[in-house]
């Protein structure tokens, strides 16, 4: 069976050429890094390059690129450090984040380290503006640190990270963002958005897993978030994983030479498939803002039904790959914590379907089919 994989905000497939790069750099570069002889200083080279497209490819300084093993560590590493260095003692976040955001912001709450207070969003997924304002205008000890996804990994909704970082350098609070599913879609000139620290995972732009970045503006300084070496800069323990990182510089190279081109197919796949969804199914709903969200995702619900209760798993029985989430929830189809954050107990059954160039409107087309043969076309799925 040739399987359809509709699964992109999970995880992308890897781009031969990014793989090329990697083989090449494990077949070369065994040096360790942090080695003074001559293979130690070649691949620490390989590694200061990477760093160097990395950061002309955002529009950062090369000394605000760190690397690191993906998101979530990234992630973890902003909300803790910020809170353990910069004197941060409230975290303004959504329920809507990402669980790695969630859960460190909770761990940092239950320790007594920082208070955790959450957004109103609304029926879009779009935080609150003038809640965030009000809640900067508190007088309060110590400083507060605004953490809000570009671009919602379930939904797609994204927010104007040049309007909440305005908003936060008014009140003096700092501005995290997880841009994991927007790097490599979307142009960054991080040397003009106010932001003060960023994220990126490469396996969600068609590059390796286990290999990430954050971007830390030059005006913080922070310590150490894994001790055990002075590499990164004194910023992170560990041996580099140098061909990681050559494979994420390259993957990230390859989306922005290719972006504009990416995205019309991969809007153009999306949109003719909603088109289909519409044409075929009575009572859909579309989750956040189709029309002005991440070009590659759409979240879907489903009339409540026992056909729709089972639809996640009967597509993948049909070889068809979606996700009723984020990835990185459960391995069961457990639900969404957006969803439920959004419509409560909602008895639609939600799917998310989420997109890539190499996507194709005869896997569309086969989709649909299939979705027919679970649901009956032309008729609620109740």
């Amino acid at each position: 069976m040739q399987r359809i994989y509709f699964d992109n905000a999970a995880t992308t497939p890897l781009d031969p050429r990014v793989a090329e790069v990697m083989m090449e750099s494990m077949r070369s570069l065994y040096g360790n890094p942090s080695s003074i002889h001559n293979e130690g200083r070649t691949a620490r080279a390989a590694v200061e390059h990477a760093r160097k497209q990395a950061a002309e490819l955002l529009g950062a300084s090369i000394g605000e690129i760190f690397f690191t093993s993906g998101g979530t560590e990234s992630n973890n590493m902003v909300l803790k450090c910020a809170v353990r260095d910069l004197g941060v003692t409230r975290i303004i976040s959504s329920p809507l984040e990402h669980h790695c955001v969630l859960h460190a912001a909770d761990t940092l709450q239950r320790t007594g380290l920082a208070e955790r207070v959450l957004v109103r969003v609304d029926a879009k997924g779009q935080p609150d503006m003038g809640h965030i304002q009000s809640l900067l205008k508190e007088e309060r000890a110590g400083r507060t640190l605004v953490s809000l996804m570009l671009a919602n990994n379930e939904i797609g909704t994204l927010i104007d990270l040049a309007e909440v970082g305005s908003l936060c350098k008014e009140h003096g609070a700092l501005f995290h963002s997880d841009t994991v599913q927007a790097i490599g879609y979307y142009p960054f000139n991080l040397e003009e958005l106010p932001v003060d620290f960023i994220t990126g995972s490469a396996h969600k732009f068609h590059g390796p897993k286990g290999v990430g970045f954050v971007y830390i503006n030059s005006e913080h300084t922070l310590k150490p978030f894994m001790d055990g070496g002075a590499q990164e800069r004194n910023m992170r323990g560990g041996t580099e994983n140098i061909a990681g990182i050559q494979g994420m510089a390259a993957a990230l190279r390859l989306a922005h030479e290719e972006m504009d081109s990416r995205r019309a197919a991969i809007q153009g796949i999306r949109d003719y498939f909603k088109s289909k969804l519409e044409q075929h199914f009575d009572g859909l709903e579309f989750n956040g803002d189709p029309a002005n969200g991440h070009y590659k995702l759409l979240s879907v619900g489903f009339p409540p039904s026992p056909k729709a209760e089972l639809l996640l798993l009967n597509l993948d029985i049909a070889g068809i790959s979606v996700s009723g989430g984020s990835a990185c929830s459960s391995g069961a189809d457990a639900g969404s914590h957006v969803i439920h954050a959004l419509k409560g107990d909602d008895p639609r059954k939600t799917i998310r379907f989420s997109f890539s160039h190499h996507n194709t409107r005869e896997e569309v087309d086969k989709a649909i089919s299939q979705l027919i043969k679970i649901i009956p076309a032309g008729q609620p799925a109740g």
